[in-house]
């Protein structure tokens, strides 16, 4: 018989250690897979939004002509979560227009390209509003509702609803997930409230290549 004698203070150590290697790998894989998870929320991308990378990808042989700025996103976000007044001065947000497409725009009264194609955008929606789109025109100006509503007022807008966000937060937000540059903005929703296109400055919302490119956008998803 050998003399060598088993040390097992050793070996519980050597075991000891393996288990806290293969516990640790564990934890690690978890908490990586939490924290990309949990960047997934900030940034607004999700499955239901990451899954309509290919319809926002069709949106681009329809971005033509007095469109042809309006970008199909390539890693469509959720904005659901974008607060503002609507027509009533009670909060609402996108999310409670599930259901319906939205060409959002955020505009000023001290922003001249905004003024220049509101009247456009109160076409578009006298044109194509419906139960199943919606042109939202909000106005992002500082202090007092009358400024905007008295210039909505002049230039004569009928078929706009009228939404306000006097604390800039709407365009604050689109800011931070790359949406938003500058005013106007405007920001193709579909009916999950995921941003599949956005147009940073303004456009002949009553021309034909912007109806075409929401009559493509009302088609369902294949």
């Amino acid at each position: 018989m050998s003399n060598t004698k088993l040390n097992l203070p050793a070996i519980r150590l050597v075991v000891l250690a393996a288990l806290a290697g293969v516990v640790a790998g564990i934890i690690a894989v978890y908490v990586m897979g939490e924290a990309n998870g949990n960047q997934s929320a900030a940034n607004g991308t999700g499955p239901v939004c990451a899954a309509k990378a290919p319809r926002a990808a069709g949106l681009k042989e329809y971005a033509v002509g007095d469109v042809a700025a309006m970008l199909p996103s390539d890693t469509p976000q959720s904005v659901r979560d974008l607060t503002f007044e609507g027509p009533a001065g009670k909060q609402t947000s996108i999310a409670d227009m599930s259901g319906k497409v939205l060409l959002v725009n955020l505009w000023a009264t001290w922003c001249a390209p905004c003024r220049e194609e509101m009247p456009a955008l109160d076409v578009l929606q006298k044109d194509m509003g419906s139960d199943q789109f919606e042109v939202v025109a909000i106005s992002v100006d500082r202090g007092d509702i009358d400024k905007p509503k008295n210039f909505l007022d002049e230039i004569g807008i009928e078929a706009l609803n009228f939404y306000r966000d006097n604390s800039m937060g709407v365009f604050n937000d689109l800011k931070r997930k790359g949406i938003g540059l500058g005013l106007p903005v405007t920001v193709l929703v579909d009916e999950d409230g995921c941003a599949i296109a956005q147009m940073n400055g303004p456009a002949e919302w009553a021309s034909e290549d912007a109806k075409a490119l929401i009559r493509h956008a009302l088609q369902p998803p294949e």
